[in-house]
């Protein structure tokens, strides 16, 4: 029977793709479902080879992934596997911060210039001279003792004077410039960088500790101590107004119950931080006073609207993905202000013997913020904030103008018609930042600090690289992918099923 022009179709259609089908069969599948197999055996390169005298290979079932998670004899959380997964979480915290980095800098750039003619004149002026003096003291009288200042207020003149000159399309294209340098070569640029002795954050950071030492030595211990109480109680205030903000969600039962109990858990990780604080032989008070007054802060304001709401569907779809954000944040906030705090109130010691600038990549309590800094940088103006820039032109001009005529204010406006239109590309932006920060972190960690120190760099996927390409244990480094693999998939599911405007 001949073959119908339809088949025919196919065939061509299947002769054009036999190619790519057969790279994605052979470099794509056949790897995935032999590193399935790899991990549930005792692949080891060290000892199955040629040269030993133990060169089977036998399978044994779920070892590797029950050794991978069983507690160690520190803790129950206390083996390898934990500690890197803690530095990839770690890490993670820096995505809604740079998730509301991308969406400033978004909003920021779809600004136009209002200001006059002669002050732009003026800024255009201000900013050449000191561009023009920054190179000509460099050029005539070296840069052995002022070169890094010279050099930073030259660079933020030179980009003052482009914006000045070129507008917003100066500045779009300076915030995406990282996206464009390959990864290792910014790694490398900010490893000298973050150099403790010759490092230029270093060389205008200490000077700077210097005078706040010195500042800190001249003022009353008290009123150095009395800064750190009001950093913790702008703690609590910041509590306070988040725990109210979820009160009346939960009062208008507009939120999933799921994403209720979500918030709920986040809300408690700034009392964690306060028991540790309270753990703390130095300074207890504070994170036992704190603790208190956000445990009475958040009862006062949740209990009475949450005591029938778990219990009832909600009636309404609300936007659970921006209230679990505005949560994350206020978290976070919250753990810098109370951190802030233990160090104030230690301060007048620290400051006598006198403030160094941090040894940034060798410091297991410094190594993680400044990768985190580092990568912050590099985030907010990347593909995520073509995504925002996209999505605020599609934001209907309508309804800025309905709410202008309601007596709405800008924030007002930002908060009830830019944010709500921005959701969904807020939710695909939140979901990859959260796949990419599970399976990220190689490169950092292997340029940088090859996972040090004491093994405080090293996320999940660098683990995988030390145990099947360093240790050469394949059937271990398996298991550890195909953990990750679940890992991402169980988050990439949470979020599909409960991030959106859904109920439940």
């Amino acid at each position: 029977m001949p073959a119908t022009r339809n088949q025919k179709n196919q065939r061509v259609a299947l002769a054009f793709l036999a190619p790519n089908l057969a790279g994605v069969l052979v470099f794509t599948l056949y790897p995935v479902v032999f590193s399935l197999v790899m991990a549930f055996t005792n692949w080891d390169l060290t000892r199955h080879n040629q040269f030993q005298d133990e060169n089977s290979i036998r399978f044994i079932g779920f070892k590797h992934f029950l050794d991978m998670v069983a507690p160690s004899g520190e803790g129950l959380f206390a083996g390898p596997f934990w500690q890197y997964l803690g530095n990839t979480l770690f890490f993670m915290m820096g995505i809604p911060l740079a998730v509301v980095g991308s969406l400033m800098a978004a909003l920021l750039l779809t600004q136009q210039g209002v200001a006059p003619r002669y002050g732009r004149l003026i800024g255009f002026i201000i900013a050449s001279a000191g561009l023009i003096a920054s190179v000509a003291i460099m050029v005539l009288y070296g840069s052995a003792e002022t070169g890094t200042t010279l050099l930073f207020v030259g660079f933020i003149s030179l980009v003052l004077v482009g914006g000045l000159t070129f507008g917003t399309t100066w500045f779009r294209t300076l915030f995406y410039t990282p996206h464009f340098v390959a990864g290792v070569a910014t790694y490398i640029l900010w490893k000298k960088l973050y150099s403790r002795d010759s490092g230029p954050i270093n060389q205008v950071l200490q000077p700077a500790l210097d005078g706040f030492a010195a500042t800190v030595n001249a003022v009353p211990p008290a009123l150095v101590t009395t800064a750190g109480w009001a950093l913790a109680l702008i703690a609590i205030i910041l509590g306070y107004l988040c725990s109210s903000v979820l009160a009346r969600n939960a009062a208008r039962r507009v939120l999933p119950r799921v994403t209720l109990a979500v918030c709920l858990l986040l809300l408690a990780g700034p009392l964690l931080i306060c028991l540790l604080m309270a753990l703390n032989p130095a300074n207890p008070i504070i994170g036992i006073v704190t603790a208190t007054a956000l445990i009475l802060t958040y009862a006062g304001r949740l209990l009475p609207h949450l005591a029938g709401t778990l219990s009832v569907r909600s009636t309404q779809t609300g936007d659970p993905g921006l209230m679990v954000m505005l949560i994350i944040l206020t978290a976070i906030g919250q753990a810098l202000l109370l951190g802030l705090a233990l160090v104030f109130l230690n301060l007048p010691a620290m400051a006598a013997d006198g403030l160094d600038a941090p040894s940034w990549l060798n410091d297991p309590n410094f190594a993680k913020p400044a990768l985190m800094i580092m990568v912050l940088w590099a985030a907010i103006g990347s593909n995520n904030m073509l995504l925002y820039l996209a999505a605020l032109t599609n934001v209907p001009k309508e309804l800025h103008e309905a709410a202008s005529i309601d007596g709405a204010s800008a924030l007002q406006r930002f908060w009830s018609v830019t944010l709500p239109e921005l959701a969904p590309t807020t939710f695909f932006i939140f979901v990859t930042s959260t796949i990419y920060g599970l399976q990220g972190g190689f490169e950092m960690a292997r340029v940088m600090t090859e996972g040090g120190p004491a093994g405080a760099t090293t996320t999940l996927s660098y683990f995988i690289y030390q145990e099947g390409f360093q240790a050469g244990r394949l059937g271990s480094a398996s298991a550890i992918a195909w953990m990750l693999f679940l890992l991402i998939f169980g988050v990439t599911v949470i979020n599909w099923r409960y991030g959106g405007r859904s109920d439940a």
